[in-house]
């Protein structure tokens, strides 16, 4: 492992001399893949150098250690050893979670799609309810938050809400979001108090780029039409809306948020640029064996993944079966015990297949 850090740490080197490299510094492109590469391989680099100089500053003590010292003296000589062994340890652990290997998606932008499952009305309040975690959680991280397609009920909710979210980070700490949300509480629209049980889906795809996928335009059926609200009502005077199927595999995406059909196109673009990236995902992690998947799980939009007990305040990961017990602030966006929970789940099985 340490001779695979060394070659980290020499062309990490050779890659700060070539960012001050006039030729370089003149090619804008060059400079940034440059760049990228040192960013990279920063951390592990910096982790393993201070690992070398715990070590040897554990060699260093070591020679100081001299029973011709007093009792005093070696006890704090032996002290001193003991917390840079600890520190060593410490340093190690932290090395394995950098060396494991990181999701390639995990630096891109969000598609966030909620649609509301069995339960009818509640299930559509309570991914309205959902929505507004992820949006509060975003403006928490000051990510951005762009919607792309809603088709709202009258009293709140949504049978669907796809929004993207743009910021560092997003897709890392997101992924785990993906699967059914069941939640058990007595329906707004329940008068006898009566504890429903309803579920929402969530699917959290990582925004595509456009080397990853390319779409033959021959293969998209661009349909417009006018967008509608509540109940179907027209709310638009114009062929705004628009409609995109995607012939070889079916996909249908439609926008009607946007005034402008230009901009709804756009939008419909992304989601099926995400959709096909996910699928050409899934085809490639098929071929994958099972022990080489992620532990966790990031996609399997069937299975049930978390419970909100509203009569018991709490939120259960069956997961990781880790529960917490503070609705209010979670529904709030306060979400990030979770996903650290559910993070270092992840992490530790992966260090597990990797030895």
């Amino acid at each position: 492992m340490y001779e695979n850090l060394e070659v980290f740490d020499k062309r990490y080197v050779e890659l700060e001399k070539s960012m001050m490299d006039p030729e370089v510094l003149a090619d804008s492109k060059n400079f940034q893949k440059i760049a990228k590469e040192h960013a990279e391989i920063q951390d592990i680099v910096l982790k393993y150098r201070q690992y070398k100089d715990t070590k040897e500053e554990l060699s260093t003590t070591k020679l100081m250690f001299d029973e011709k010292l007093d009792s005093e003296m070696r006890e704090m000589v032996n002290e001193e050893i003991r917390g840079l062994e600890k520190s060593i340890e410490e340093i190690e652990n932290e090395i394995k979670i950098l060396l494991v290997p990181k999701d390639e998606n995990d630096d891109k932008n969000v598609i966030i799609e909620i649609r509301g499952g069995a339960g009818g009305d509640e299930a559509a309040l309570f991914a309205g309810v959902l929505f507004r975690m992820y949006t509060m959680y975003a403006e928490s991280k000051r990510w951005k938050v762009d919607v792309m397609n809603t088709n709202e009920i009258g009293i709140g909710g949504y049978k669907e809400v796809i929004f993207m979210i743009s910021g560092k980070g997003a897709f890392s700490r997101l992924k785990y979001e993906s699967g059914v949300h069941r939640v058990q509480r007595v329906p707004e629209t329940e008068s006898s108090g009566r504890i429903h049980t309803s579920t929402v889906t969530v699917a959290v795809l990582p925004e595509a780029e456009e080397v990853e996928v390319e779409i033959n335009p021959q293969d998209v059926r661009v349909d417009v039409f006018r967008s509608s609200g509540n109940g179907g009502q027209s709310v638009n005077t114009t062929d705004s809306a628009v409609r995109l199927t995607h012939i070889p595999t079916g996909i249908v995406i439609s926008c009607q948020d946007e005034k402008s059909q230009l901009k709804n196109k756009d939008k419909a673009m992304k989601i099926l640029k995400a959709k096909l990236y996910e699928k050409m995902q899934e085809e490639m992690n098929k071929e994958l064996s099972d022990e080489k998947r992620s532990q966790v799980g990031t996609g399997d939009r069937s299975e049930r993944i978390r419970t909100y007990n509203y009569p018991q305040g709490r939120i259960t990961d069956h997961r990781i079966n880790k529960t917490i017990y503070k609705m209010e602030a979670f529904l709030d966006g306060d979400i990030d015990e979770m996903i650290d929970g559910l993070i270092s789940y992840d992490q530790t099985k992966r260090m597990e297949l990797i030895g």
